[in-house]
């Protein structure tokens, strides 16, 4: 006889294939993970001085996303990396749109050597999209599990469902913590967006 597949089981997909993404959408999925391996083209991202990199936060139209996000990711002073770059964040984020049906979407990438958001949480959106560039990975667990925490590696990319979407969301997510280790994070983040993002 064969156990019937608990909540729990059902609530995170993992593939190495990219359409992994979309079963965001089915009811029982609470985390998708696309792994992968960084981009090759994005190897050389390391040697850039993070102290002359800005963030970027700003909506950005998913019609405007070809001309908008290659001046947004140079202006911040990525130099030389930046076509590689925008070229990357470009398809990941009309990916996210397609998956959500989003005209405008919010888009976030920020270096980090804090430990940011150090609790276990869901955010309050419909669903975000988090990929570290440079550094770990978001950290997750099962809600209301004792369970070891898993981890994202660089250039895995997960989708995971917000408050918005469910009222019991089965997936809770950190950034691992950093300021001991002395290292940096380059995160991406996406999120639909509708004028009323948490901070």
């Amino acid at each position: 006889m064969i156990a019937a597949a608990s909540p729990r089981d059902e609530a995170v997909v993992i593939s190495r294939d990219a359409g992994a993404l979309t079963r965001i959408g089915e009811v029982d999925v609470h985390l998708a993970v696309w792994r992968r391996a960084m981009p090759h083209a994005l190897s050389g991202l390391p040697a850039l001085d993070w102290g002359k990199i800005e963030d970027i936060d700003a909506p950005v139209a998913l019609d405007e996303l070809a001309s908008t996000l290659p001046h947004l990711i140079a202006g911040a002073g990525y130099g030389d990396r930046a076509g590689a770059l925008g070229h990357e964040l470009i398809a990941l984020a009309r990916r996210f749109a397609a998956i959500m049906s989003c005209a405008v979407l919010r888009f976030r990438l920020e270096v980090i050597e804090t430990d940011a958001c150090r609790r276990f949480h869901a955010d309050l959106v419909t669903a975000r999209l988090l990929m570290s560039l440079i550094g770990p990975g978001t950290q997750w667990i099962h809600a209301g599990s004792d369970g070891p925490i898993e981890q994202l590696r660089a250039g895995e990319v997960g989708m995971f469902k917000g408050r918005r979407w469910t009222d019991e969301p089965l997936i809770l997510h950190r950034s691992p913590p950093v300021s001991e280790t002395g290292e940096t994070r380059l995160l991406l983040a996406l999120d639909p967006w509708t004028g009323h993002e948490e901070a």
